[in-house]
């Protein structure tokens, strides 16, 4: 499995970004793909997480209501629109997928075993 996020850039506050997360390789499938973000000096952090199936979701509380994790499930593609950035949202943000149906662990890195490159977005003041 190869994941390959884009997207990122630099914004001022208040303002939106759609990150991007295509999946490629033969046969792929998931149970539940991420995202995450690293801040400098900071660990890596659960954003989101979507369940591939049915499309559930879950949220870290410091984006519930600006994020919005979606997927197209033809075309094997993970989205995260982010919406009234502020500068704290600034870091590297990543992609992630695992097979394991255990829906408990969304939030834990370790979970994930695949990892797409990160995709940098800052947002400033």
């Amino acid at each position: 499995v190869q994941l390959q996020a884009s997207g990122g850039g630099l914004v001022q506050a208040g303002d939106s970004l759609r990150l991007s997360c295509a999946a490629s390789g033969r046969a792929f499938s998931t149970y539940r793909m991420g995202w995450f973000r690293q801040a400098p000096g900071k660990e890596r952090d659960i954003v989101a997480a979507i369940r591939w199936s049915d499309g559930v979701t879950n949220y870290a509380d410091s984006v519930k209501g600006r994020f919005t994790i979606s997927r197209e499930y033809a075309k094997n593609t993970l989205w995260l629109q982010m919406n009234s950035l502020r500068p704290e949202d600034t870091a590297d943000y990543y992609c992630a997928a695992d097979r394991s149906p255990n829906w408990r662990n969304w939030a834990f890195r370790s979970a994930y075993d695949y990892w797409g490159q990160g995709t940098q977005v800052t947002v400033s003041s």
